[in-house]
């Protein structure tokens, strides 16, 4: 099984922005050295918890300083951009950093409603079906004339390079259909509402179509993951992340507390039912209790891979998951 990262560039309270795309730079070196297949990263707007709000950006440096990684966005936020200027963005990725860059989106904003406003430009946002964008897309970044007179008289440059990989990201199956029709991989985000099933990737097989992009039909499943050496130690570093989800219910994203601090955060009755409920978007344990779980649901549901999301506050117990689930699944020893 492969294993590859989801970064979002978190930051933690104490923390600046500063710190946390050096620390990508850290983790995608890390990640390069023990034999991850991919490192993606997410895009988000109009917060003070996360970095990564330019993710083709972020991967264009992380290429440089990584050297057999595969790097990607997990992903574009393709309702704010031309399909012309996305083509153009990938295509010169690809030509800088051959057979190493994927191009991964999704149909979520990444934001509210104000950065939606705000990266239209103040115009009034134009509906457009984000499948037949993905699909005009795909066709400039392969040179071929599309289905939109729009795009008929352009030419993507860099012209004729080493092609990304395509990705749809979904997180309820509503994709599934159109990444197999489209000839493009399907990333899942279990993480977000922990809805994945053997139905959804088997319309995804059902309907897939090979293409450039995708020969055969490949499927990633991204999890939140926080491992320790022993169980206690893990739900220790676990409950910052839990606490954040329960904020972001409620409307709010600050940024992530320390273990100490989340451990003296006051928790109603209500609170804890609903981290209790929510536990199961997180996946929290020893390496081999976690490990064993994931082969557990690549039998049973079939996917290909799996994406590792770990957002601890400390800089280091991050580094450390990775070490150790790279050590239980990819038979890696851990490293400094």
């Amino acid at each position: 099984m492969k294993l590859s990262i989801l970064d979002q560039a978190p930051i933690p309270q104490g923390s600046t922005s500063t710190d946390a795309l050096q620390f990508t730079k850290k983790l995608a070196t890390l990640g390069d050295e023990l034999g991850y297949h991919r490192l993606w990263m997410a895009e988000h707007h109009n917060g003070t918890s996360f970095s990564s709000s330019a993710p083709e950006i972020t991967i264009a440096h992380l290429a440089a300083q990584t050297k057999q990684i595969r790097l990607g966005t997990g992903g574009v936020m393709m309702m704010h951009y031309s399909p012309l200027k996305m083509a153009e963005v990938f295509k010169t990725l690809s030509a800088l950093a051959p057979n190493r860059i994927d191009f991964g989106v999704g149909r979520a904003p990444g934001g509210d409603h104000h950065s939606i406003h705000a990266l239209a430009q103040g115009k009034a946002y134009q509906p457009d079906d984000q499948y037949d964008k993905l699909a005009t897309t795909l066709q400039l970044i392969n040179d071929q004339k599309t289905n939109d007179p729009l795009y008929n008289q352009v030419i993507a440059a860099p012209h004729e390079v080493a092609l990304p990989e395509a990705w749809l990201l979904g997180s309820s199956g509503n994709s599934a259909r159109q990444a197999g029709k489209q000839g493009v991989g399907y990333s899942f985000a279990q993480f977000f509402n922990g809805e994945m099933s053997k139905e959804i990737f088997d319309t995804y097989r059902h309907y897939f179509e090979p293409s450039y992009f995708m020969p055969h039909p490949i499927i990633s499943v991204s999890y939140a993951i926080t491992v320790a050496e022993t169980t206690d130690e893990a739900e220790f570093l676990a409950l910052p992340i839990d606490l954040a989800r329960l904020f972001l219910m409620r409307g709010r994203l600050p940024q992530t507390l320390s273990p100490e601090d989340a451990q003296n955060y006051p928790l109603t009755e209500m609170d804890r039912a609903i981290l209790a409920k929510n536990r199961s978007l997180h996946l929290v344990g020893t390496p081999k209790q976690v490990s064993n779980q994931l082969l557990r649901e690549k039998e049973a549901f079939g996917f290909d891979e799996v994406m590792i999301n770990s957002n601890q506050y400390s800089f280091e117990s991050r580094l450390n998951v990775y070490r150790l689930m790279a050590k239980e699944l990819l038979n890696k020893p851990a490293t400094n």
